[in-house]
């Protein structure tokens, strides 16, 4: 188990490694700076910008540039804002806690309703109560996320129940620990529930299928013939048998929900890293565009790493594999 745990985390590595390169090529390939642009804008004489590029390093080389960028991580910077001039992980460290906060709560949620209903779907199958899970999977899959998210944005507005936008009230930042967890759930309930409603579909999809193919084995028949109560049979006897496509669907699903995350956090204004890509992007502050898409790739990993672990645990061929 450890041989093989190491094989995927090196694995896992070498990933993030190829993604930093790529990302750093292509922001180093795309004219201008963050630099140039205030010296187009009149903000900045000639010496100033010379002065400043030398001083962030971005007069050297491409590979002096990146392997400084990688040395940066051991004194905790990840680069250095030139608009924010902070390093870039303290800025992105309080908005990468910020996006966990939303999308693990969207990540659970989204497993615990979609597989009861994916298992519910697959035994009624054909039947009408699985022609309307199917009506409503395609509605939602041909809704766009930020259709979806405009609508929450404006159920917010009408009603007034629920907060347009933020993490907490300003006038309970002096208020007791549970008032400020109320405050923030009460925050959290209108974009966890765009990253649910938008994670159900695939995931009902592929636990119904998953089921239904299970349900057509011998070996569920034989289950079947003992005389075993439905419960049973969908839980403890078909859903084990097709955990293997689904335990993989896990960490597949954790990339979505972090892409629909960005798109939520913009919208509704949560501060994680959405907003601050978005603010980096338009202002070409490299690395902190370079540090939020690796922590997206970091999570991504994250969630396929765990995925491996679990088939590991559940799927004995994969031990006999490796």
């Amino acid at each position: 188990m450890i041989r093989y745990l190491i094989r995927r985390f090196l694995q896992a590595l070498l990933l993030l490694v190829a993604v930093s390169v790529l990302l750093f090529v292509l922001m180093q390939a795309a004219p201008g700076d963050y630099l140039s642009e205030q010296r187009l804008a009149g903000h900045m004489s000639p010496e100033a910008m010379q002065a400043l590029r030398a001083k962030y390093g971005l007069d050297q080389p491409f590979a002096v540039r990146y392997f400084r960028w990688i040395a940066s991580l051991s004194h905790g910077e990840l680069g250095y804002s030139v608009s924010y001039n902070e390093p870039a992980l303290q800025l992105l460290l309080p908005r990468v806690r910020n996006t966990l906060l939303l999308t693990l709560p969207g990540l659970l949620l989204s497993w615990f309703i979609g597989v009861p209903l994916g298992v519910l779907a697959a035994s009624r199958r054909g039947g009408w109560l699985d022609r309307i899970f199917a009506a409503g999977n395609g509605f939602l899959l041909a809704l766009p996320d930020v259709l979806l998210c405009l609508i929450a944005l404006l159920i917010a507005l009408k009603t007034q129940r629920f907060p347009a936008g933020g993490m907490s009230s300003p006038e309970l930042s002096d208020a007791a620990a549970t008032v400020r967890m109320k405050d923030l759930i009460w925050h959290l309930w209108l974009p966890v529930a765009v990253l649910v409603i938008g994670a159900l579909a695939p995931i009902m999809l592929h636990v119904r299928s998953s089921v239904a193919e299970v349900m057509d084995s011998t070996y569920f028949r034989a289950a079947e013939g003992h005389g075993l109560r439905p419960f049973t049979l969908l839980f403890r006897h078909a859903l084990p048998a097709a955990a293997n496509p689904l335990i993989s669907l896990f960490g597949l699903s954790i990339a979505f929900l972090l892409s629909t995350s960005l798109v939520v956090e913009v919208i509704l204004s949560w501060p994680g890293l959405g907003p601050m890509l978005l603010e980096a992007v338009m202002a070409r502050d490299v690395f902190v565009v370079l540090g939020s898409v690796v922590f997206s790739t970091l999570f991504l990993v994250a969630g396929n790493f765990l995925a491996d672990v679990l088939l590991y645990v559940f799927d004995p061929r994969i031990r006999v594999q490796s």
